[in-house]
Order: C-alpha cells, then structure tokens, then sequence
C-alpha cells in the first residue's frame, strides 16, 4: 500500500470550464485516482479553482463588478461542473482562502530566505489603454528561436523554450491587440540557475524511470538548456501580497506561483478540516509517497520545472543550500502525467469565437458517463485528438449502448424473466470457465494500464471483455433454454453472466461511475461500487469578508474509504434481480447536425 497524492491542475475561474479543460485535468486524474483507492492505496486528490491574475480583472471589468465577485460566480459554477462530472476530489478547494495565502507566503518566503528569490529591474508588460500589467500569458508574437507565429510571452509551445515577453519580435495583447508598453519595474525572480544542477538531476532520474510520457520529458529538457531566473511578482492590484513588500500594494505575487503552490495549501486545508491538521505530511514528507500532476500540454513547464524547483528552494537544494522551513522537506513529483489537446470539429477550442463545448451545456443534454468515455477512449491522451459529434454518437450508441449496456440489460431481463434471483449454478462448462477466467485475469491488466497512464489501453482492454461476455451469450444461446430439462443449464449460464457483469462493472466502474452503481444495485449490491463526491458549503479557516461576516464556499469531498476493492466479487445465489432499465441513454443521429448548427459548425466545416 502506497500513499498516492493526485494533484490535479486548477481550472482559472475566469468563466465556466469546457471539455477540453476536464479532457485534460479531469478525466484522467478521476479514473486513475478511483482505481488506486481500490487498489489499495491511500490516496489524496486535491485541487480547486486557480482565481488571481490579470485574466480575472479583464472579464470583472467586462461583467460589471469586482474581481471577487466574479470569482465567487465562476468558482461555484465550475465546482458544481466537476461534481456532475463525478469528479472524486478529497478536496477541491480555492486561491483565495485565508489557508491558501498563509501557505503561499510561507512558502515564498524560505525559497527567499535560502537565497533562491533575488530582486532584479525588468521590463513589465503595460496596457496602454488600461495601465494594467498583461500577464505573460496574455501576450503573443514570433518565437525569436523557432519562428513560430503564436509564441506566448512565457514560453513558445512550438520548440518548448522559455521566453520573456520582450523576446518575442511583434508582440501583441491577447486581450485586445494593441502592442504593449513595457516600463522598468522591481520584481521578484526565481532564481532558476542556481537549481538548475539540482533539477537536471531530479530530471534525469525521472526519465530514467522510463514512466514519463515523451511530451513532457522534451519540454521539460528544452526548458534546461537556457535557463534563467524568472519572476515571481507582478504589478497587478489582485493577488497575495509580497511578503516584505507590504509597503507596495501594487506589487502581488506572481498568479503562476501562488497557484502551484495550491497543492500543496489544499493538501494543508484537507489536513485542518479532517480534524488531524498535520496529516497532509504523510503525503508531502514521507519520501515513500508518490505524487503525480495531471493537467494539459499548456502547463507543462511550471509543473515539470518551475513548482520543482520552487520545492528545491524551499528544501534548500540548490547550489546555496538553505534548510527546509516549517513544512518540512516536501517531495517533489513523482510523474507529471500532460494530456495534448482536444479540438472541436478540427478546430482547436477558443470560447471568444465560438469554438467551445461548456461542460455544463454538455452534462445538461447527455449523461455523464457518455463524455468520460469519449475523453477516456478517444481523448488526447498520448497525441492532440478531436470531439467531433459524429463519434460523440458513434462512440456512445455502437460501445456504451450496444456493447457495455446490451450486456447488463439482457443478463438481467433473463435472470430476472426466468429467475427472478441469481440461481443456483450446475457444474460449470468450459466455455463458461474460459469465460470467468479472462475476465478475472483482466483485472491484473487493466489496473496494471491504469497505474502507467495508459487508460485508452486500459479501457479498451475492459471493453474487450465485454465484447467476450456478449459473444459467450451468443455462443450459449440462453434465450432458447426454454424446457425444464435445459433449466440446470440455464442457471450455470445466467449464473456465469451474473458473475461475468459483476466484475466486469468493477472493471469499468473508474471510467462510468454513474453506471457502475446502477449495476451494481440491479444485482444485488448497494449502490455504492464508485463512491461519489458531494458539495458542502464551508467557512474560511482563517478570514472573514470585511463587514466581519463569515467568508463562506463551496468545495467539493467526499467519502472514499469504504471503496469495493479491485479484485472479482463473488455473487450471491438467491439476490433478487429485477427486469432492468437501460443503463445508456442510445442517441438519435439527427442530433448530429442539430448539434453542429448549434455551434454554428457544418459538417465540412
């Protein structure tokens, strides 16, 4: 057993999150999390929602109210999105806690303290029109390395090097196009050089480890060939304040730090809401525990370089030593686990033209499951991969409906028909033995493809099995078993069905959670084989709003201790089995085109 931190990336709340992000982010940090807990393990899910920065300021402005109030909006509507998501957080949180920023300025101020935060004259990017800083993030132009026209003022996704926004030749405000000022101002940098020896090292163990995807390993190295210190603090009115600085209140801590940091602060509010305010060490400094960050291709960089070497300041590693502070020395991560990105119909997802699929809009017409298998069969796991409707539809009504569903309606229409209990099985036949044994030695596979990331694989290989269990029905013919001779027989097949559906829904139950509880309450269980996770309305640990009232919001936990082990679970003969309702909602073609012209798409578009 293994202490397991799922650390996934914190969706920005400037507005509601579309499914590209959770494809990313969600999905895959779901189903891993879900079958490591059956698996035995001990794990720690953590995240929430990412609410500093110019980017929220910019859509404040453009709503008519303040940057907190904005956030409170978006952040209620994106937990609500991941909770109908049946996304398993133990605790999904927010930047803008009281817990959050005591932890950020602990954190920044050791990293300073070891020496590896220094002060340097830069030039900051500047609105002209509003006098605002733009993130780095929000400003384009040409790689000067590689040419590429759509580098960012941060790094280039082309040739995956680190940039500065004055590198870039011609850049341009995402946020509204006119060329910045830049103007000399005091900031804070991470000194990145000097645990440059230090994270090569981290890095070079990591891609001896042979887990990490390609992507991230070429990114990550491409980030060490001319590294440079890289600043920390902003010139910006919306963030946590600089430890020091406290005399400038323009001057906020970079959105980019402070969110990182967030795993490590969310870890620190499930530990002081559980009642045991130091259990989150057993995550963060046991150095047996494993960590692993899930997020999109975009984010690589700060979660395979910067946060790491944040932690190596922290942990005084660099070339200047230092000592760790009061959190101890903290682990760096294990795996970064990047997904590439999904398109929409071809079209890479941009919700200022269009080109987006809310996932709120998605959940409100379509169940739940039906889009995590999509993204857990199809999505950008390995290689960017498109949504497109067509196989949005394929997908559901030719695996979920006519494969996975067919197969738990038709056993227990039978069972409950002929039955109306599992029955008592005869001796069993070799085609039924043959039958059982694959499905029992699947579990070995796709867990052991779940463990390395490889959940296309892994759910293909579920899906194979199920693909055997409807050619066993075929083979057995049980539907023409209608004499009182064939009755023994009967029951050993419907029995070997039974049981071949029950492990099998253990199987797919980290991919179609929803499912997986309808099927385990039609044969006999209680509903509860993929624990769900919930809403509770908290109050802040540590502030109140400035009237004195109670700063209170939502986050989303659960209670996964009790989760069905990843192992087969014997059935029990005499549960009663009632005629079943479709498991899958099947979906009518014509929604293709209604969907299309929804988004204002065509299908050669």
């Amino acid at each position: 057993m293994s202490r397991i931190l799922s650390a996934v990336a914190w969706p920005y709340a400037n507005g509601p999150r579309h499914i590209g992000h959770v494809a990313g982010f969600g999905v895959p940090s779901d189903v891993f999390s879900r079958y490591m807990r059956m698996a035995g393990h001990e794990v720690l899910m953590v995240s929430g929602t990412d609410e500093h920065g110019t980017p929220i300021l910019v859509a404040a402005d453009k709503a008519g109210m303040t940057a907190r109030q904005l956030a409170d909006i978006n952040n209620r509507l994106i937990v609500e999105d991941l909770v109908q998501l049946g996304l398993s957080y133990d605790l999904f949180t927010r930047t803008t806690t009281g817990n959050h920023y005591r932890v950020v300025q602990a954190m920044f101020e050791k990293v300073r303290d070891n020496g590896y935060m220094i002060v340097q004259t830069t030039h900051g990017a500047i609105s002209p029109s509003t006098g605002r800083t733009l993130p780095d993030r929000y400003i384009e132009g040409t790689c000067p390395i590689c040419g590429y026209a759509s580098a960012r003022g941060d790094q280039c996704d082309n040739c995956g090097n680190q940039l500065d926004p004055t590198d870039l030749i011609n850049p341009v405000s995402k946020i509204n196009g006119e060329t910045p000022e830049f103007v000399e101002s005091d900031h804070y940098f991470l000194d990145l050089p000097a645990l440059a020896g230090a994270l090569s090292e981290w890095l070079d163990d990591r891609e001896k480890s042979g887990t990490w995807r390609p992507n991230v390993i070429k990114f990550s190295k491409n980030f060490l060939e001319e590294i440079r210190p890289r600043a920390m603090s902003r010139d910006i009115d919306w963030g946590i304040p600089v430890p020091g600085w406290e005399d400038q209140p323009s001057k906020r801590l970079y959105v980019w730090f402070d969110a990182v940091v967030g795993y490590l602060s969310a870890s620190v509010e499930w530990a002081r809401r559980s009642g045991d305010p130091e259990a989150w060490r057993k995550w963060w400094n046991d150095p047996e525990a494993l960590s692993y960050y899930f997020m999109g291709k975009d984010n690589i960089v700060f979660h395979s370089q910067i946060w790491p070497a944040e932690l190596l300041g922290y942990n005084g590693a660099g070339d200047k030593g230092g000592e760790p502070g009061d959190f101890g020395k903290l682990n760096l991560p294990t795996e970064v686990v990047s997904s590439e990105f999904l398109t929409m119909e071809g079209k890479k997802f941009a919700s200022s033209r269009g080109i987006v699929i809310y996932v709120r809009d998605m959940l409100s017409r379509y169940q739940a499951d039906a889009l995590r298998y999509f993204i857990s069969a199809a999505g950008p796991e390995n290689s960017d991969s498109d949504f497109t409707w067509a196989e949005f539809v394929r997908r559901t009504n030719s695996e979920l409906v006519a494969g996975w569903g067919n197969l738990v309606n038709r056993t227990g229409a039978m069972i409950a028909k002929r039955f109306g209990e599992i029955p008592q099985p005869g001796e069993l036949q070799e085609i039924d033995r043959n039958l059982l044994n694959m499905i029992e030695d699947g579990f070995a596979e796709v867990g052991g493809l779940i463990e390395q990331h490889r959940q296309k694989a892994a759910l293909a290989a579920a899906m194979r099995l199920v693909g055997e269990a409807n050619r066993y029905v075929t083979d057995t013919e049980p539907f023409k078993m209608k004499s009182e001779d064939q009755m023994e027989r009967l029951g050993t097949v419907l029995h070997t069905l039974a049981q071949a559906v029950v492990n099998l829904n253990i199987l797919l139950s980290p991919f179609l959670p929803f499912a997986a509880n309808q099927v385990d309450e039609l044969f006999g269980g209680k509903g509860d084989v993929a624990p769900m996770p919930r809403i509770e309305e908290v109050i802040d640990l540590d502030i109140k709003r400035e009237d004195g009232s109670d700063l209170d919001y939502p986050i989303i936990t659960g209670d996964y201790t009790n989760v069905t082990p990843w192992q087969p679970r014997e059935i029990v003969v005499g549960t009663p089995v009632a005629k079943p309702k479709p498991i899958f909602q099947k979906l009518d073609e014509a929604i293709i085109a209604e969907e299309l012209e929804r988004y204002g798409m065509t299908p050669e578009a």
